[in-house]
């Protein structure tokens, strides 16, 4: 294939940079068995508008300009001094014993799971191949990229919440990527380090007790601001009133901004004009009909644990419909058909009291069956809930579903997973991740469970989506990360859910991704489900380049890939706003 694009300017060479003062200690680089790369924590660049370098400084507060330092009072400065010196303690205590997989930095942020500087735009990359005429607009996609090194313990998921962004127009293509301005990411950087405890990696056991009394202690003294989030917004990306909200399930979404140039801005923390009170999940869903968004909504530690509300297409609230769970459980995800909502209840939940214990408060409950809830959408509270079980599912996330009014049942599209908690807690057993049919019978109240996949065919599949037109109905095609070897992405599946016949396309030797894509060429026509392309990031973990893959969903063959001047880190989460969308932004 041969460079098409029209614009003069020449591919940047990714900079690795070597010179940051944040170096992990011994070693002094990242390492782990599954990443051949050995990276620096990153310097961030001087074009960009935050940096890693900053001297300890109080806490900026949400009124505050974004670059002032609030003055602490003698009582204040002495607080701060006492209670860095019992965190310094407890970090050393930590540090005496190796860290599970799960907490350990080494591994979590390794090789290409490792953080980026933000980017500021760079226009005119190198395309080799052509871009569609029909792809205009902008790709965004989430993902974690802490900020500062960390002291202790850190999951990949602790990381603070960065958006990549690659717009198209006229066959043209720019970058760019920044952090997305959480109200944690500006409290740390004004203090020059990490200070709000991270929520999987360090949260466990009696440390993560005296984590929790320590950021609270900080608290009291105004040291800190825990009034208005501590989330990191780094998962989950929907395009909703004319805004693009950026979503981690601890916290109310941020509304970002794409500025005419491609940049990236983070407006404000969006509470829906005040209707809000309340976190919302990664993952609310969109109804392509009516324009509604539906949402979730739990807390681990007071009743109700779980609400269910929704969104007029102008962004106008419902009431909260309490969901009645008998203890917090993990609910990253959900479904909708035309007519309900899905609402998993499956055996990974939250006990605080293990960490009382000295475990981890994200627990694999054996004892428990899973069911799935069956409510109207438009329902005013959950007293027409039908619970059908599905014994041994655990389904971190839902592709689709929807409804078969012949036989009385919900058809629910799933990754199911086992063992369940094997992302939060250590364990010798291997991930396995299997597409299934669950089926669950309103009439009868049973349910069926089975692999969409033959055997032979069987692969992790994880991350992705189906056409975003056709969420809520019947599908043909879901488009899924191949996670092997796990946790890398060696490439993405189309999946053909009526015949279980697969179609994959591998990004290549030394060649990791992400989720993919799906684009519909053209939103408005009635053409086939799969006419469209798929969008996904992949790098080059010798070579060190990364690029934007568009591939062709009906023949599954490359169309074009986008060459980028710097280092994309693998991630989560993605959506596509077109630039008639974008024109409308608020």
């Amino acid at each position: 294939m041969a460079t098409t694009s029209s614009c003069t300017n020449s591919w940047i060479k990714p900079n690795f940079s070597t010179s940051s003062s944040f170096t992990f200690k011994n070693p002094n680089t990242i390492k782990c068995s599954l990443q051949t790369p050995t990276l620096h924590f990153p310097n961030q660049s001087s074009a960009a508008t935050t940096t890693y370098h900053q001297p300890l400084a109080p806490a900026k507060t949400p009124d505050s300009p974004s670059n002032s330092k609030p003055q602490w009072n003698i009582i204040q400065r002495a607080a701060s001094m006492a209670l860095d010196a019992v965190e310094k303690a407890l970090t050393d205590y930590e540090l005496q014993r190796p860290l599970p997989k799960t907490a350990d930095p080494a591994v979590q942020i390794a090789g290409n799971f490792s953080p980026v500087p933000e980017q500021p735009v760079k226009h005119c990359l190198p395309v080799v191949g052509k871009i569609p005429e029909s792809i205009q607009g902008v790709y965004v996609r989430n993902g974690a990229n802490p900020l500062f090194e960390p002291q202790a313990g850190h999951h990949f998921f602790d990381g603070d919440g960065m958006i990549h962004a690659v717009r198209f127009d006229g066959g043209a293509a720019s970058y760019a990527c920044r952090f997305t301005e959480t109200q944690r990411l500006v409290q740390e950087r004004a203090l020059g380090r990490p200070i709000f405890p991270k929520a999987i990696g360090e949260l466990h056991g009696h440390s993560g007790v005296a984590r929790l009394l320590l950021f609270y202690a900080r608290g009291l003294f105004n040291l800190v601001d825990h009034r208005h989030g501590t989330g990191v917004a780094n998962a989950g990306l929907v395009y909703f009133n004319n805004r693009l909200l950026a979503m981690s399930e601890d916290d109310l979404p941020y509304h970002v901004q794409i500025t005419p140039n491609g940049d990236l801005k983070t407006v404000e923390r969006y509470d829906f004009a005040g209707e809000l009170e309340s976190t919302m999940i990664a993952h609310p869903k969109l109804d392509p009909d009516s324009g509604e968004l539906f949402a979730l909504s739990y807390d681990v530690i007071k009743k109700p644990y779980l609400k269910y509300f929704r969104f007029s297409r102008n962004g106008e609230k419902s009431d909260d419909v309490e969901i009645p769970v008998s203890e917090p459980t993990m609910m990253h995800d959900f479904a909708i058909t035309e007519k309900f909502v899905i609402v998993p209840d499956q055996q990974v939940v939250f006990k605080l009291s293990e960490m009382i214990r000295g475990g981890s408060p994200v627990v694999y409950d054996k004892n428990k069956v899973s069911r799935f809830g069956v409510l109207s959408k438009y329902a005013e509270d959950a007293s027409g809930m039908k619970w059908v079980e599905v014994p041994d599912c655990f389904c971190f996330h839902l592709w689709n579903a929807w409804e078969e009014p012949a036989t009385d049942e919900i058809v629910v599209i799933g990754s199911c997973m086992t063992p369940p908690d094997s992302i939060f807690n250590e364990c010798d057993e291997g991930l396995k991740s299997v597409l299934s049919e669950i089926r669950l019978n309103l009439k009868t109240g049973k349910s069926t469970r089975k692999p969409i996949m033959s055997d032979d065919d069987q692969v992790n599949l994880e991350a992705g989506m189906v056409n975003r037109n056709k969420l809520g109905r019947k599908t043909r095609y879901a488009y899924l990360a191949i996670a092997e070897p796990w946790p890398r992405v060696s490439g993405f599946a189309k999946v053909d859910l009526l015949t279980g016949e697969v179609k994959k396309f591998m990004y290549g030797d030394n060649k990791y991704g992400g989720e993919p894509l799906f684009l519909p060429r053209d939103p408005n026509s009635d053409s086939e489900e799969d006419d469209g392309y798929i969008l996904a990031f992949s790098h080059h973990e010798t070579g060190g380049k990364s690029e934007l893959q568009i591939v062709n969903a009906i023949t599954m063959e490359l169309e074009a890939s986008i060459q980028l001047p710097s280092r994309v880190p693998y991630g989560f989460h993605g959506t596509f706003i077109t630039s008639k969308d974008l024109a409308t932004q608020a």
